[in-house]
């Protein structure tokens, strides 16, 4: 392992926590950055090992478009929900859904739940002993193969396309 990657294991991360504290701080001093820097190298260091084996290559360009993606759809899912508890109790329908996997990467399984359990509505119960089928429960799901299709595409898809690790 060479020296940069000893003291940087995540530079992604590092970048994010500094840029974070900066927008937190709301002024950009020598003690802010120095506070800043501080913990873009600390945080990822002791969180390292919950890392075992994170992804060798991601595609910024189709991250940033994922991320943008994920926040459209929790706004929307925060309003249809919204809806759903405000309405009659009747309409709701709740289910279990088992979710055929075609990731194999456990990084990009852990992405693919966290942000099913991200959006308002549904959340990532359990994953199967073989890492082929994610349970998923869902607040008012009228069509198992329609939340299937639409997780599928809205997500998996997009999740191979930004980890490389993730395609077969």
């Amino acid at each position: 392992m060479s020296f940069f990657k000893r003291i940087l294991p995540h530079p992604w991360l590092s970048l994010s926590l500094l840029v974070g504290w900066q927008l937190l701080m709301n002024a950009v001093s020598a003690g802010s950055l120095i506070m800043g820097a501080f913990l873009a190298l600390v945080i990822p260091l002791m969180t390292n090992v919950f890392w075992p084996n994170p992804p060798s290559n991601c595609r910024v360009d189709r991250l940033l478009l994922f991320v943008c993606r994920v926040f459209a759809d929790i706004v929307l899912a925060n309003l249809q929900v919204a809806k759903l508890i405000l309405g009659p109790r009747r309409e709701l329908r709740p289910a279990f859904v088992e979710y055929p996997l075609s990731l194999q990467h456990e990084f990009s399984i852990s992405v693919l739940a966290s942000t099913i359990s991200l959006t308002p509505g549904t959340v990532s119960a359990d994953i199967s002993e073989d890492r082929k089928t994610l349970l998923i429960h869902g607040l008012d799901v009228g069509d198992e193969e329609a939340m299937i299709e639409h997780i599928r595409r809205r997500y998996e898809q997009p999740i191979k396309e930004v980890f490389e690790c993730s395609r077969p």
